[in-house]
């Protein structure tokens, strides 16, 4: 063999180590040091002093041994963050020949990653770790309930939660006092729900989040963290990863949207508002409680009712029914008089649509009205029976079957008043998500 061709080629493939050694290096460097972004072409370019064209060969041999990844503006909307991961070895090697440079982004992967992070310079940060191991930002993690739980009932955090989604912060006046401990003091920019295959209900939270939690609320959250399968809620996911429009109402936001509704039907009829207390066209001042349990306990359940109930029957105007139905009823006693006793809400409900609307079958409304009732008795339980608190996951469930079936019941009453004919002549505007039933159940 001529040694002079030898001497070449030893020298070549020692250049190609060397290349895909600075490749390494300088995209690794980038990652780690600038809040993990990846490396555009152009400056690894300029970076290297050599040319892109004359870099893919060595980029290609760097992506098959699983050492490095290319996003292009073709995979992402934004490529100098890894949001969710990397297409196919093949696909990410046809697209090297690209003339866009700036929105082509560089990083390493987790095996080589894996081999150069310090894990001990991350020991207060678990979900730092993740990122700096390589995981993609959108990666997600999910959470016992009982996390939240601290936030929702805690007056110094603004906590919202609209069953698909939330966020935590500190309120302005402790985020700027100085009663609060600064470990205490997190923003938590987004967080969404999860389910396993019996839709258990977890905490969804992705990396991106978590990782800009300080070290003590980091380990705080890593001691709730769950280990079984859990998917994203489907609309979470169409808002947070996809970028699109919701495609269904959450329930508890559907109930109250029914409530305006109902109430804008009730001017209709030249009536005072059926509910007392409005909760706005989309539900937004919706109350913080009114919604899936945090905590699957008897004592959660037992407060979800009651709140569901002041909503609903405490909730009622008597006004509303105009006197056109009696608000009392009379009794006879064992000893022969006769007892006068106020009629319920829900009670007079019932009579002034039996007496104002005649459909054909009552079965729907039968069913209406005894979801309403079942939600009073629930409440008067508590009352009446001193019971130790239990943790038990049918609560989810329960809760689940009742919101449903007062959902439907305030559906109901939405779709009688819809037959009267002042609400049909005022045709009022009601939101298409409400009309067509596209609502989250769980």
């Amino acid at each position: 063999m001529d040694v002079r061709k030898l001497i070449g080629r030893l020298r070549a493939r020692l250049c190609g180590r060397i290349v895909r050694r600075s490749i390494l290096k300088e995209v690794t460097s980038t990652y780690l040091s600038a809040s993990f972004n990846g490396t555009p072409a152009i400056i690894l370019e300029q970076k290297l002093g050599i040319d892109w064209n004359a870099l893919r060969p060595h980029l290609r041999r760097l992506i098959e041994n699983d050492l490095i990844g290319v996003l292009f503006s073709s995979d992402d909307v934004n490529t100098h963050i890894l949001r969710l991961g990397f297409s196919s070895k093949e696909s990410q090697i046809a697209k090297l020949p690209t003339n866009e440079l700036f929105h082509t982004c560089v990083y390493p992967r987790p095996k080589h990653l894996s081999s150069i992070v310090n894990v001990s310079d991350y020991a207060d940060r678990p979900y730092e770790l993740c990122i700096a191991l390589g995981e993609p930002q959108l990666a997600y993690r999910s959470f016992d309930l009982s996390v939240l739980e601290v936030y929702r009932n805690d007056p110094r955090y603004a906590y919202s939660n609209d069953d698909v989604s939330g966020h935590i912060s500190v309120t302005s006046e402790h985020y700027e006092g100085d009663t609060m401990p600064e470990p205490d003091k997190i923003l938590l920019q987004s967080f969404g729900f999860s389910y396993d295959a019996a839709l258990h209900r977890a905490v969804a939270v992705f990396l991106r989040y978590l990782q800009d939690l300080s070290p003590e609320p980091q380990q705080l959250w890593k001691a709730r963290e769950l280990t079984a399968n859990y998917k994203l809620h489907p609309d979470y996911y169409r808002a947070s990863v996809m970028g699109d429009w919701p495609e269904r109402l959450p329930i508890f936001q559907a109930l109250v949207m029914e409530m305006h509704v109902i109430n804008k039907m009730s001017a209709a009829m030249g009536r005072p508002p059926l509910f007392r207390r409005d909760f706005g066209v989309y539900g937004e001042d919706r109350p913080k409680k009114l919604s899936f349990l945090v905590r699957p306990t008897l004592e959660e359940f037992n407060d979800f009712v009651l709140r569901l109930d002041k909503l609903l029957s405490d909730n009622i105007n008597k006004n509303f029914f105009q006197n056109e139905v009696p608000y009392e009823t009379e009794l006879k006693r064992p000893d022969g008089k006769v007892q006068v006793q106020q009629k319920g809400t829900l009670q007079i409900l019932d009579d002034w649509v039996r007496k104002n609307f005649h459909p054909a079958d009552w079965k729907q409304w039968d069913e209406s009205i005894k979801a309403l009732r079942d939600v009073r008795t629930a409440r008067q339980q508590p009352a009446h029976a001193l019971k130790e608190d239990v943790f038990d996951q049918k609560y989810i469930k329960d809760q689940r079957e009742l919101i449903v079936r007062v959902y439907a019941a305030i559906r109901t009453v939405r779709l009688i008043l819809a037959n009267h004919p002042s609400v049909r002549s005022a045709s009022l505007e009601i939101p298409e998500w409400l009309i067509n039933g596209d609502i989250w159940h769980y």
